[in-house]
Protein backbone atom coordinates (compact mmCIF):
# COMPACT_ATOMS: atom_id res chain seq x y z
CA UNK A 1 0.00 0.00 0.00
CA UNK A 2 1.37 3.40 -0.99
CA UNK A 3 1.92 5.96 1.74
CA UNK A 4 -0.02 9.21 1.47
CA UNK A 5 2.40 12.15 1.13
CA UNK A 6 2.69 14.28 4.26
CA UNK A 7 1.84 17.44 2.30
CA UNK A 8 -1.44 15.89 1.18
CA UNK A 9 -2.28 14.77 4.71
CA UNK A 10 -1.50 18.27 5.98
CA UNK A 11 -3.79 19.82 3.33
CA UNK A 12 -6.61 17.41 4.21
CA UNK A 13 -6.15 18.28 7.89
CA UNK A 14 -6.40 22.00 7.15
CA UNK A 15 -9.49 21.43 5.01
CA UNK A 16 -11.21 19.49 7.77
CA UNK A 17 -10.34 22.19 10.30
CA UNK A 18 -11.78 24.82 7.98
CA UNK A 19 -15.01 22.83 7.58
CA UNK A 20 -15.32 22.42 11.34
CA UNK A 21 -14.98 26.17 11.85
CA UNK A 22 -17.45 27.25 9.15
CA UNK A 23 -20.94 27.94 10.43
CA UNK A 24 -23.98 27.22 8.26
CA UNK A 25 -27.60 27.97 9.13
CA UNK A 26 -30.43 26.25 7.28
CA UNK A 27 -33.89 27.82 7.36
CA UNK A 28 -36.47 25.45 5.86
CA UNK A 29 -39.89 26.92 5.23
CA UNK A 30 -42.35 26.53 8.11
CA UNK A 31 -45.33 27.11 5.82
CA UNK A 32 -47.99 24.40 5.96
CA UNK A 33 -50.68 26.39 4.15
CA UNK A 34 -49.27 26.52 0.62
CA UNK A 35 -50.44 24.37 -2.25
CA UNK A 36 -53.18 21.77 -2.55
CA UNK A 37 -52.41 18.54 -0.66
CA UNK A 38 -48.88 19.82 -0.17
CA UNK A 39 -46.77 20.51 2.92
CA UNK A 40 -44.01 22.96 2.06
CA UNK A 41 -42.58 22.76 5.57
CA UNK A 42 -42.15 18.99 5.37
CA UNK A 43 -40.58 19.10 1.89
CA UNK A 44 -38.20 21.95 2.71
CA UNK A 45 -37.17 20.35 5.98
CA UNK A 46 -36.41 17.04 4.27
CA UNK A 47 -34.13 18.87 1.83
CA UNK A 48 -32.40 20.67 4.70
CA UNK A 49 -31.89 17.43 6.62
CA UNK A 50 -30.44 15.75 3.53
CA UNK A 51 -28.02 18.64 3.09
CA UNK A 52 -26.93 18.54 6.72
CA UNK A 53 -26.33 14.77 6.50
CA UNK A 54 -24.10 15.16 3.43
CA UNK A 55 -20.32 15.41 3.88
CA UNK A 56 -18.35 17.46 4.58
CA UNK A 57 -19.64 18.44 7.99
CA UNK A 58 -19.59 22.05 9.10
CA UNK A 59 -20.95 23.65 12.24
CA UNK A 60 -24.54 23.41 11.02
CA UNK A 61 -27.76 24.57 12.59
CA UNK A 62 -31.41 24.53 11.58
CA UNK A 63 -33.76 27.35 12.56
CA UNK A 64 -37.40 26.32 12.34
CA UNK A 65 -40.46 27.62 14.16
CA UNK A 66 -42.84 24.84 13.09
CA UNK A 67 -45.14 23.84 15.95
CA UNK A 68 -43.91 26.52 18.37
CA UNK A 69 -47.13 28.03 19.70
CA UNK A 70 -45.28 30.78 21.57
CA UNK A 71 -44.81 32.58 18.24
CA UNK A 72 -47.41 33.90 15.82
CA UNK A 73 -47.39 32.61 12.24
CA UNK A 74 -45.07 29.82 13.33
CA UNK A 75 -46.59 27.38 10.82
CA UNK A 76 -47.64 29.81 8.08
CA UNK A 77 -47.08 33.27 6.66
CA UNK A 78 -44.56 34.83 4.33
CA UNK A 79 -41.20 36.45 4.99
CA UNK A 80 -42.22 39.18 2.57
CA UNK A 81 -45.02 40.51 4.78
CA UNK A 82 -44.74 42.90 7.72
CA UNK A 83 -47.67 41.18 9.43
CA UNK A 84 -45.86 37.85 9.36
CA UNK A 85 -42.39 39.09 10.32
CA UNK A 86 -41.96 42.28 12.36
CA UNK A 87 -45.46 42.55 13.80
CA UNK A 88 -46.06 41.82 17.49
CA UNK A 89 -49.39 40.03 17.96
CA UNK A 90 -50.80 39.32 21.43
CA UNK A 91 -47.33 40.01 22.82
CA UNK A 92 -45.74 37.38 20.55
CA UNK A 93 -43.01 37.79 17.97
CA UNK A 94 -43.37 35.94 14.67
CA UNK A 95 -41.96 32.57 13.72
CA UNK A 96 -39.67 34.32 11.24
CA UNK A 97 -38.40 36.72 13.91
CA UNK A 98 -37.67 33.78 16.22
CA UNK A 99 -35.77 31.97 13.45
CA UNK A 100 -33.62 34.98 12.58
CA UNK A 101 -32.85 35.79 16.21
CA UNK A 102 -31.75 32.19 16.73
CA UNK A 103 -29.69 32.25 13.55
CA UNK A 104 -27.86 35.43 14.55
CA UNK A 105 -26.88 33.87 17.87
CA UNK A 106 -25.04 31.17 15.91
CA UNK A 107 -23.05 33.81 13.96
CA UNK A 108 -23.26 31.91 10.65
CA UNK A 109 -20.98 32.44 7.69
CA UNK A 110 -23.71 31.23 5.32
CA UNK A 111 -27.50 31.30 5.64
CA UNK A 112 -29.63 29.26 3.25
CA UNK A 113 -33.43 29.50 3.22
CA UNK A 114 -35.32 26.69 1.49
CA UNK A 115 -38.80 27.17 0.01
CA UNK A 116 -41.06 25.86 -2.74
CA UNK A 117 -42.64 28.27 -5.20
CA UNK A 118 -46.30 28.41 -6.18
CA UNK A 119 -48.48 29.65 -9.01
CA UNK A 120 -45.67 29.67 -11.55
CA UNK A 121 -46.82 26.73 -13.68
CA UNK A 122 -43.13 25.92 -14.05
CA UNK A 123 -41.18 22.88 -12.92
CA UNK A 124 -38.19 25.01 -12.10
CA UNK A 125 -35.83 26.45 -9.51
CA UNK A 126 -35.12 30.08 -8.64
CA UNK A 127 -32.47 31.75 -6.50
CA UNK A 128 -33.14 34.97 -4.56
CA UNK A 129 -30.65 37.37 -3.02
CA UNK A 130 -30.94 40.66 -1.18
CA UNK A 131 -30.64 43.93 -3.06
CA UNK A 132 -28.11 46.59 -2.23
CA UNK A 133 -25.69 45.35 0.42
CA UNK A 134 -21.96 44.82 -0.03
CA UNK A 135 -22.31 41.05 -0.38
CA UNK A 136 -24.79 41.21 -3.27
CA UNK A 137 -22.29 40.06 -5.92
CA UNK A 138 -20.98 37.17 -3.81
CA UNK A 139 -24.50 36.10 -2.93
CA UNK A 140 -25.48 36.18 -6.60
CA UNK A 141 -22.54 33.93 -7.39
CA UNK A 142 -23.42 31.49 -4.61
CA UNK A 143 -27.12 31.36 -5.52
CA UNK A 144 -26.30 30.82 -9.19
CA UNK A 145 -23.95 27.97 -8.32
CA UNK A 146 -26.50 26.28 -6.07
CA UNK A 147 -29.42 26.40 -8.49
CA UNK A 148 -27.20 25.25 -11.36
CA UNK A 149 -26.03 22.29 -9.25
CA UNK A 150 -29.61 21.32 -8.41
CA UNK A 151 -30.81 21.75 -11.99
CA UNK A 152 -27.96 19.60 -13.30
CA UNK A 153 -28.98 16.56 -11.23
CA UNK A 154 -32.78 16.95 -11.51
CA UNK A 155 -35.41 17.81 -14.10
CA UNK A 156 -35.87 21.30 -12.61
CA UNK A 157 -35.43 24.18 -15.07
CA UNK A 158 -32.85 26.79 -14.01
CA UNK A 159 -34.69 30.13 -13.92
CA UNK A 160 -31.75 32.13 -12.64
CA UNK A 161 -31.07 34.47 -9.73
CA UNK A 162 -33.44 37.30 -8.87
CA UNK A 163 -33.32 40.19 -6.43
CA UNK A 164 -35.71 40.10 -3.48
CA UNK A 165 -36.85 43.61 -4.46
CA UNK A 166 -38.40 42.35 -7.72
CA UNK A 167 -41.17 40.00 -6.61
CA UNK A 168 -43.82 42.69 -6.24
CA UNK A 169 -45.83 40.64 -3.76
CA UNK A 170 -44.23 41.88 -0.56
CA UNK A 171 -44.77 44.89 1.70
CA UNK A 172 -41.73 44.41 3.93
CA UNK A 173 -39.00 46.95 3.10
CA UNK A 174 -35.31 47.03 3.86
CA UNK A 175 -34.71 50.07 6.11
CA UNK A 176 -31.40 50.81 4.35
CA UNK A 177 -32.53 50.84 0.71
CA UNK A 178 -36.25 51.36 1.19
CA UNK A 179 -36.78 48.60 -1.37
CA UNK A 180 -39.25 45.76 -1.06
CA UNK A 181 -37.31 42.89 0.46
CA UNK A 182 -37.33 39.44 2.00
CA UNK A 183 -37.14 39.74 5.78
CA UNK A 184 -34.92 36.65 6.00
CA UNK A 185 -32.35 38.17 3.61
CA UNK A 186 -32.29 41.74 4.93
CA UNK A 187 -28.78 42.57 6.17
CA UNK A 188 -30.22 44.57 9.07
CA UNK A 189 -32.11 41.46 10.23
CA UNK A 190 -29.81 38.65 9.15
CA UNK A 191 -26.17 39.13 10.22
CA UNK A 192 -24.75 36.35 8.02
CA UNK A 193 -22.62 37.82 5.21
CA UNK A 194 -23.74 35.20 2.69
CA UNK A 195 -27.53 34.81 2.46
CA UNK A 196 -29.56 33.11 -0.25
CA UNK A 197 -33.12 31.89 -0.58
CA UNK A 198 -33.95 29.02 -2.92
CA UNK A 199 -37.42 28.51 -4.40
CA UNK A 200 -37.22 24.84 -5.31
CA UNK A 201 -39.93 23.66 -7.68
CA UNK A 202 -43.58 24.67 -7.79
CA UNK A 203 -46.13 23.22 -5.38
CA UNK A 204 -48.42 22.37 -8.31
CA UNK A 205 -46.20 21.89 -11.35
CA UNK A 206 -43.60 19.99 -9.31
CA UNK A 207 -45.97 18.42 -6.77
CA UNK A 208 -45.13 14.72 -7.25
CA UNK A 209 -41.45 15.44 -7.85
CA UNK A 210 -41.11 17.40 -4.60
CA UNK A 211 -43.02 14.82 -2.57
CA UNK A 212 -40.57 12.06 -3.58
CA UNK A 213 -38.04 11.44 -0.75
CA UNK A 214 -35.43 10.37 -3.31
CA UNK A 215 -35.63 13.75 -5.03
CA UNK A 216 -35.49 15.59 -1.71
CA UNK A 217 -32.27 13.75 -0.88
CA UNK A 218 -30.72 14.45 -4.30
CA UNK A 219 -31.49 18.16 -3.96
CA UNK A 220 -30.08 18.38 -0.44
CA UNK A 221 -26.91 16.58 -1.45
CA UNK A 222 -26.43 18.81 -4.50
CA UNK A 223 -26.77 21.95 -2.39
CA UNK A 224 -24.24 20.76 0.18
CA UNK A 225 -21.65 19.59 -2.35
CA UNK A 226 -21.77 22.84 -4.32
CA UNK A 227 -21.77 24.95 -1.17
CA UNK A 228 -18.68 23.07 0.02
CA UNK A 229 -16.92 23.67 -3.29
CA UNK A 230 -17.78 27.38 -3.23
CA UNK A 231 -16.53 27.77 0.34
CA UNK A 232 -13.27 26.02 -0.54
CA UNK A 233 -12.73 28.41 -3.44
CA UNK A 234 -13.50 31.41 -1.22
CA UNK A 235 -10.97 30.22 1.34
CA UNK A 236 -8.35 29.80 -1.37
CA UNK A 237 -9.02 33.32 -2.66
CA UNK A 238 -8.63 34.81 0.80
CA UNK A 239 -5.35 32.98 1.35
CA UNK A 240 -4.01 34.57 -1.86
CA UNK A 241 -3.20 31.28 -3.54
Amino acid sequence: MKKIPFALLFFISLLLQSCNQTRIVWQPSHQTDTGKDFNEAAVSNAIAEAAIATEPSFKEYKVWSLGKKEYHHADSGSNTKILHTTAIIDGKISGYAYELKRSNKKRPDVFIALHNNGGTKRHAIWGYIHYGDKYEAANRELAARLIKAISSVTTLENRGVLLDSTTGRNDYRCPVTGKLSFYSLDETINLAPYRVLLEIGDNAASHDFLEDPANQKIIGQAIKKELSAWLAEKKKEKSGQ
